[in-house]
């Protein structure tokens, strides 16, 4: 499976501390997909819940689970890569008009939401690109950049999303934040990468 493929990503997270300074991590993950996600990977070679927009709508009474707010509830982290023009342009505007935008919209801003920007060379250099991105980083989500290479529709520039390696290791940082920043005491990422690393 090539991970660059699966368009949207939940991540949550379970720790077992084995011995001082040494930390297993175990990951539960949840696909939310868009529809145009779909082209780009077999739904039936993925071994993790794949969600869609008409699992939304499986509710009948005033009370029943609404997936938008559960996925929201169960999530400690959110990864959205890649994070397409048109998806970026609506987070960007307040849009919520299918079940990842919806989760976006609900999410619990104490929590990380990471984004991968993917685009065309000529639309992530358009004016609003920038605007938006500076909208989204605003919200206090958080940039993986993307990168210069030859893309998908072989013209070659800036606009790729970031290495798989990239965005893994932006994930493992922020989890190592959210699972020892308050208890070891540090203020910023950086502090407790360094703790870490003792």
């Amino acid at each position: 499976m090539r991970l660059e493929f699966l368009e949207w990503r939940w991540y949550k997270m379970n720790f077992e501390e084995q011995r001082p300074r040494d930390w297993s991590l175990l990951f539960e993950i949840q696909l939310v997909v868009t529809k145009n996600s779909l082209f780009f990977f077999d739904t039936n070679a993925v071994q993790v819940n794949i969600y869609q927009d008409e699992d939304e709508w499986k509710w009948n009474n005033i009370g029943d689970p609404i997936l938008h707010i559960e996925l929201r509830r169960w999530a400690d982290i959110m990864v959205i890569c890649p994070l397409d023009a048109n998806t970026l342009a609506k987070i960007a505007n307040g849009l919520c008009d299918n079940l990842l935008t919806c989760i976006v919209r609900a999410w619990d801003q104490k929590k990380p939401l990471l984004f991968a920007p993917a685009m065309n060379t000529l639309m992530w250099e358009h004016v609003i690109t920038k605007k938006q991105i500076e909208t989204l980083t605003g919200f206090g989500y958080i940039e993986i950049p993307c990168v210069a290479k030859k893309l998908a529709c072989a013209d070659v520039g800036m606009g790729a999303m970031a290495s798989v390696e990239t965005i893994v290791e932006k994930i493992v940082e922020y989890i190592a934040v959210l699972q020892h920043g308050h208890s070891e005491g540090a203020e910023t990422k950086t502090e407790v990468k360094e703790s870490l690393e003792t």
